[in-house]
């Protein structure tokens, strides 16, 4: 039996872990930890995701409103504000409608709106305003009894609960002391309950003698939706409830409101004898919806000509408020774009009177995360075992059953119970497990056709990963454009090296690498390394319509690589800057397997291949990096910034062709300058072919002193010029050159 050391047994553990944990699970472990840290931190796109879910839980299962509801809402709506002139109205109407109410028997009445300032129609204000008025008159006027005594009589022999609105700025009369609040707090309550600065309040005469004074402002959340409402707010150390709370209490005949908070927990209780109401740490209320119940609002014009009476309203609470738009008191709910802000308060209080609450209790926080963890951890611990489909599979359970869960603690127990971030977490994990898997199965696909690849043509060996069927020898004729790309100078930098191969060796990899970056960056096909020089085509294989343009712009690319490697030279390479020629061509050709029965090799031949090849030699002879053919330029056109340089009949041909140098992209044909420089190359080709050597030689020694374009080919044609005045060409002569060499 082999014995293996501590240190061998541990190095094969940190082994076996590394198999396990890398690379897939490693990254979702990260992933997982990174969706906890934000489940913990809860910002406000998770809060926002947690509560429009529970929003859809209202939609589906809104709660069933009762039969009769205990609740009912005096609306100032719009056909109360056309019978009696717009808001505010007078105080002795809104006495008359306080004392319609309570003779109807109403349980407790309560004010959603503010009365801070004095009625402006009394008569002992607006006579001090009124034009005309004899001494007599004024001074009857000013004895008549003042509005707002009218209104206070009436709240005084009500259950009337007055509302105050939460003010954000010191609005809060400081003169008047403060009411005394109804709220009995046990703990540091104020400490937890939203606060605000002040509170804009009713004048002290009705504030003095109403049953209950409370807080009507709602708190939206973040995306302006209604769906909590504050049982109470602090504004310093004063604890005050809320308006809904305080009709409660006057409504029950209760003393107080009892609010008991503990540290660092928060509110933990809210009573209204008998009735104990659930709230959040905070002190608010989730409210349950139903659908806008019309049925219970009933407009003022209606209660005060006496056409709705004690038959709809006794023994309810009665809200009053309003639906009108120009008073601008709207808001958003889970179930409804637009409602009143009274019918919010309604709700509240049909839903605690029906003892039917929505709740977050305290383990609901921890369990979500607890569960996000588990199920998190459930799936990096099977996913990458199992195939797709039955990753899918398991991936499917455990959010179907987190989702399936929080619905049915909502449905049954009215319990919100955040589903969205597990299972949005087990998404993002289960995406990232079997795309990794995917993603690492093809890179190892990648890796084995990249070692083949060293043997075989890249082409080949995927046509053979692609099709299992046996390849052939031969090939097809199509049309295709060819690159070849040569290292000026070779033999010279190779006898630098002539003591150190591998140097020679590592810096022909070097330069390789981006160049054949090029041409694969740009679609093109690598046929062979010959020595120092690169063979690509472009259409084969793949059928490439834009076949010329991308030859084009990768011998473009190729060059801007060639510069940075310059600019960038290696510490052991010579700092003369390395230089290469680029020749293209496109014709008809034969592509396919070409070689013996006993090896081959995916490639083109024919006569377009060879004088690319030649087109290449020429670069050196011209003066310029890219030499392009006449069928490649023809197509092109404008395009590219391609420059006529000559006709020429390369080395083994006897038919003359049109030679071009590509020089730039195409902004650069688009460039004026440009232009004008290619239309005076024209003007200088024109007069050398027509024997004119004094206008092409003074055309060729403009152009040589121009920034940008090839001053080697501008020297080489002043030469020729230069000969042929000694010695003119024949009569038959058609301006083609006929190259010597290469």
């Amino acid at each position: 039996m082999r014995y293996f050391g501590p240190l061998d047994q541990a190095l094969r553990g940190l082994r076996r872990a590394w198999r396990f944990f890398a690379p897939g699970r490693l990254a979702a472990l990260i992933l997982l930890a990174a969706l906890a840290a934000a489940q913990w931190i809860d910002p406000a796109p998770v809060e926002i995701l947690r509560t429009r879910a529970f929003d859809l839980y209202q939609e589906i299962k809104p709660r069933k409103p009762p039969d009769r509801t205990l609740v009912a809402v005096a609306d100032l709506d719009e056909k109360s504000l056309a019978f009696y002139g717009q808001w505010p109205w007078p105080r002795t109407l809104v006495a008359q409608l306080v004392l319609a109410l309570n003779r109807a028997g109403a349980a407790a009445i309560g004010f959603d709106v503010v009365f801070a300032e004095g009625d402006r129609t009394s008569p002992e204000y607006a006579s001090r305003f009124m034009v005309g008025l004899d001494d007599a008159t004024f001074e009857k006027l000013q004895s008549l009894d003042r509005n707002d005594e009218a209104l206070a009589q009436q709240i005084a022999a009500a259950p009337v609960v007055l509302g105050q609105s939460a003010a954000t700025s010191l609005v809060q009369r400081q003169e008047t002391p403060t009411p005394a609040s109804s709220v009995n707090t046990i703990g540091n309550v104020a400490a937890f309950l939203p606060r605000f600065p002040a509170l804009l309040r009713n004048l002290p005469e009705f504030e003095s003698v109403a049953r209950g004074i409370g807080v009507f402002s709602l708190l939206p959340e973040r995306d302006g939706i209604v769906r909590r409402i504050p049982t109470a707010i602090a504004v310093g150390e004063e604890v005050f409830p809320a308006l809904s709370i305080e009709l409660l209490r006057v409504a029950t005949g209760s003393a107080s409101v009892d609010i008991r908070a503990g540290n660092p927990g928060g509110v933990n209780a809210l009573r209204v004898p008998p009735l104990l109401i659930p709230t959040d740490p905070l002190g608010r209320v989730w409210v349950y919806f139903t659908p806008w119940n019309t049925a219970r609002t009933y407009s003022v014009r209606d209660i005060l000509t006496g056409a709705v009476g004690a038959a709809e309203l006794r023994g309810r609470i009665v809200l009053i408020g309003t639906s009108a738009t120009g008073l601008l008191d709207m808001r958003s709910t889970p179930l409804e774009s637009v409602v009143p802000g009274v019918e919010v308060h309604a709700q509240a209080l049909d839903m605690i009177l029906a003892n039917d609450y929505l709740r977050r209790p305290d383990w609901v926080d921890p369990a979500e995360m607890l569960l996000t963890l588990l199920s998190g951890l459930l799936l990096i611990l099977l996913v990458p075992t199992r195939g797709a489909l039955v990753a899918l599979g398991i991936g499917a359970t455990v959010t179907g059953a987190i989702a399936a869960g929080s619905w049915l603690l909502f449905a049954q127990r009215g319990i919100l119970f955040d589903a969205t971030w597990p299972v949005g977490g087990a998404f993002a994990l289960l995406g990232l497990l079997v795309f990794g898997s995917y993603f690492r199965e093809q890179a190892e696909k990648r890796r084995i056709r990249g070692t083949f690849s060293q043997y075989l043509s890249p082409a080949l060996v995927e046509r053979l990963a692609n099709d299992p069927d046996p390849v052939q020898l031969g090939g097809e004729t199509r049309e295709m454009t060819m690159l070849f790309c040569d290292i000026r100078g070779f033999t010279t930098i190779s006898e630098r090296y002539k003591s150190d191969p591998q140097r020679l060796t590592g810096m022909i990899n070097r330069l390789l690498t981006p160049l054949s970056r090029a041409v694969l960056d740009h679609g093109g096909t690598i046929d062979k390394y010959i020595g120092d020089c690169i063979m690509a085509f472009w259409n084969a294989p793949v059928a490439d319509p834009a076949h010329r343009r991308n030859a084009c712009a990768a011998a473009l690319a190729m060059r801007a690589a060639l510069a940075e490697l310059n600019a960038r030279p290696a510490e052991e390479e010579a700092s003369e800057p390395i230089r290469i020629g680029i020749g293209i061509n496109t014709g008809a050709v034969v592509v396919g397997n070409m070689g013996s029965e006993m090896r081959f090799d995916y490639s083109v031949l024919g006569d377009a291949v060879n004088l690319a090849a030649r087109l290449e030699g020429q670069s050196k002879e011209y003066g310029v990096e890219i030499v392009v053919g006449d069928e490649t330029a023809a197509a092109l056109g404008d395009e590219l910034a391609l420059l006529e340089l000559d006709r020429i009949a390369v080395k083994g041909r006897s038919e003359g062709v049109r030679i071009f140098s590509l020089m730039g992209d195409a902004q650069t044909a688009a460039d004026a300058g440009f232009r004008a420089a290619r239309q005076q190359q024209a003007r200088m080709l024109e007069a050398y072919r027509g024997r004119r050597w004094d206008e092409a030689a003074a055309i060729a020694e403009t152009l040589l002193l121009q920034p940008g374009m090839p001053a080697r080919y501008y020297s080489l044609m002043l030469e020729r010029i230069a000969f042929f005045r000694t010695i003119p060409p024949p009569a038959d002569w058609d301006g083609v050159h006929v190259a010597a060499t290469k």
